[in-house]
């Protein structure tokens, strides 16, 4: 009888268990970085960027997963020459095993430029990444808006669309938005700005300690926002940027999101779910919200679905000097 009931229980165990990894997220996620070079390239003291550079690529190295990089080409200039210094920080990312795309020559606003202008900006951003690229047998095929912003009509954004394809680029969506710059501003200033102190030690490390779980919440809250839209947890693309603060925290940060169960994965693995095969419809306004918002917009769904996304801290926005992500 002792048996029988040992049988049972391991069983009933047994199938507890299967019950929960079948319940349990197949979570994955993309990590993409914009502003490559650097993003702060006009306020980096010259004589720090490649330090600074060095340190966020042996970051990188340490988390050891897929990153895609997006490129702005003008911040390889002075003055309109490019520099072959700054070249060759975008040779270290593809050394390194990175992909890079295309993010456009000046950072610039579709919203605010218009569709011709933001085109000739797209061309414009391929100058010099298309050549470098050609070197390893390899061409640009993803292309990030600034901004997250992809047009304010679906003829804009269809028109944009078709751009894109024809030139053999596909768009790089964002789910994971965030206010990862306005952390990065933050740490930028602080750093730069302050003498080099104790005080000025212990900001940089409460930002550092602040921005991996601002940053982490935000997943958690995009996952739970995939749940509620999807019925599942949809493959991820989180945004982040090369900047001082990635420099210090990238490794912790990577870390941090693989503890909660989540896979980094190519970008194309991601973009692989059906759900991106919706585009970007669904927004018209000036912002650039995630696209799982900007499907959320498309249904309808009340203003109440988008409650409880995590925000910035106004401490930190004080350090950063903006109003506001």
């Amino acid at each position: 009888m002792r048996r029988l009931m040992r049988t049972w229980v391991a069983t009933a165990l047994w199938a507890v268990s299967l019950v929960s990894m079948a319940a349990e997220p197949d979570r994955r996620i993309a990590i993409t970085i914009d502003d490559l070079p650097w993003q702060r390239m006009d306020k980096t003291p010259a004589a720090e960027l490649a330090p600074r550079h060095a340190q966020l690529m042996a970051q990188l190295k340490q988390a050891g997963v897929p990153v895609v990089g997006f490129v702005n080409e003008g911040k390889l200039e002075i003055d309109g020459q490019v520099q072959p210094a700054r070249v060759a920080m975008l040779r270290d990312w593809l050394d390194a095993g990175y992909e890079l795309g295309n993010h456009t020559r000046g950072h610039l606003d579709v919203h605010a430029v218009g569709l011709p202008a933001f085109q000739q900006d797209i061309l414009d951003g391929e100058r010099v990444l298309r050549p470098l690229l050609a070197e390893r047998g390899q061409a640009p095929r993803w292309f990030r808006h600034p901004y997250l912003r992809a047009g304010r009509t679906p003829e804009d954004r269809a028109t944009l669309s078709t751009f894109l394809g024809e030139h053999g680029y596909r768009i790089a969506p964002v789910t994971v938005d965030n206010g990862e710059w306005v952390w990065a501003f933050a740490y930028a200033n602080v750093l730069d700005d302050q003498p080099d102190t104790p005080a000025r030690a212990a900001t940089l490390e409460r930002l550092r300690r602040g921005y991996i779980p601002y940053m982490l919440n935000k997943v958690d809250y995009y996952e739970a926002q995939s749940q509620a839209l999807l019925g599942y947890a949809l493959p991820q693309v989180w945004l982040l940027h090369a900047n001082e603060l990635n420099a210090v925290a990238y490794a912790d940060l990577v870390a941090g999101v693989q503890r909660r169960g989540y896979r980094v994965v190519t970008l194309d693995e991601a973009l692989r779910d059906p759900a991106y095969a919706r585009g970007e419809d669904g927004y018209n306004g000036r912002y650039g919200p995630s696209w799982l918002h900007r499907w959320a917009m498309a249904e309808k769904k009340p203003r109440e679905f988008y409650a409880g996304e995590p925000t910035v801290p106004g401490w930190v926005l004080a350090l950063a000097g903006v109003e506001s992500e």
